[in-house]
């Protein structure tokens, strides 16, 4: 949730509204409260490395890995267009994102995100079970 002038609380909010609605702050206000859901359409990865992951890179794939407590990890790869404009909102990292693997839903958290040193790009993303 975005709120405006620093507010952490929508009680904080609503008392800055107040002052808006009597003349004592500016008239602009920005309030959006979104309640996203995300979901990436994937493909399990068959094979594994550095050579492998860097020819999904340049092929415009992301590789990731989905891991958690009594399940197995599964190496997973997703199109770098899926992610990179989801990633940008903050609660991406703090909700559940369904992750669409070989036809099937799974509920999963970010848990790591490698991005390039100077390029907007990810490099790769550690997801948990949720």
């Amino acid at each position: 949730m975005l709120l405006w002038g620093g507010c952490a609380s929508i009680a904080a909010l609503k008392k800055r509204l107040s002052l808006v609605e009597n003349g004592n702050q500016p008239k602009f206000v920005i309030i959006s409260e979104k309640n996203m859901s995300y979901t990436i359409v994937a493909q399990t990865r068959t094979t594994s490395g550095k050579g492998s992951s860097r020819r999904l890179r340049h092929a415009g794939k992301v590789p990731a890995v989905i891991y958690g407590a009594g399940k197995e990890a599964v190496s997973i790869e997703f199109a770098h267009k899926d992610i990179i404009n989801i990633q940008e909102n903050a609660d991406f990292y703090t909700s559940d994102i369904t992750i669409t693997l070989d036809g099937k839903d799974i509920t999963v958290r970010a848990q790591a995100m490698q991005r390039h040193a100077f390029k907007p790009l990810i490099e790769h993303v550690d997801f948990t079970y949720a």
